[in-house]
Order: structure tokens, then sequence, then C-alpha cells
């Protein structure tokens, strides 16, 4: 089964809510409150994702953290490699030489291709559709 980790998810359901106010900087605690996640986890989360340059730090008594970019313009991919690196479905994919049949696989070339098509699928997708602030997603098809 593919899964999200849960701070990648997370760090989806954070970016989804700044995104509805792009222009409104956000603190940890204000979204931890509003998100019901635990402070210590959306604080990390926040830098995070400023070290990956999604958002960005502002100080001073109505500081927090701003979107860096368009929500059209930050995919779910950029969220999910800012929080757990790139997105992989199998360790070969991750992680080359640690699979101890990867050299004699037969699946590595597919895995790598629907890998592909996975990382590619995150990435066509933006902050704006998610939050239902730009056109729908549509249903993608896998050729």
């Amino acid at each position: 089964m593919l899964r999200l980790s849960k701070l990648s998810d997370y760090a989806t359901v954070l970016m989804c809510r700044m995104a509805a106010q792009p222009d409104a900087a956000c603190s940890a605690a204000k979204l931890a409150a509003t998100l019901d996640v635990p402070l210590p986890t959306v604080a990390k989360l926040l830098k995070l994702l400023a070290r990956a340059q999604l958002l960005t730090s502002v100080r001073g008594g109505k500081g927090g953290y701003l979107l860096a970019r368009s929500p059209a313009t930050i995919s779910l991919a950029d969220v999910i490699t800012a929080i757990d690196g790139p997105p992989g479905l199998t360790e070969c994919i991750t992680s080359p030489g640690t699979c101890s049949i990867e050299s004699s696989c037969d699946m590595r070339r597919s895995w790598s291709a629907i890998n592909h098509v996975v990382v590619g699928a995150l990435a066509d997708v933006s902050l704006a559709q998610v939050g239902g602030m730009q056109a729908p997603l549509r249903r993608m098809r896998i050729s």
C-alpha cells in the first residue's frame, strides 16, 4: 500500500490552510490550535517547509509564516519532498544499491516508470487545486 508519512499528511493540511489566506501570516500556535495538531509538530513542519523555501518567516508582533509563492505554483510533490524527501515507491527507487536483489530484479525498470508517473501526478496538483481555489482536479489516466 502506498502511504504518505503522517508528517507529510499534516504538512499538506497545514499548507492548504495557509493557501486559503496566502497573504496572512500564520503563527505556529494559531495553526496548531486551528488544525488540532500538537504545537511541536507544527513548529517542526514550518521549519522544514521554510528550509525548502515553500514558506518565509516574518518576525514581529504580527509575524509568522507566509507562503513563499502563489498557491497555484506549489505542488503536493513540493510539500511531500520538503518533509520526506523525493517520493519513491520502492527501496531501489529511493535508495539505489540498498536492495539485495536489485541487480537481478526484473521489476526495477517498471517500478521506476510507475514512480515517475506517481511523482508527476503529485507535481501536477497545486495547493490552489486542493484548496478549491482553482479548477478542480480531473481524473488522471495512466497509460
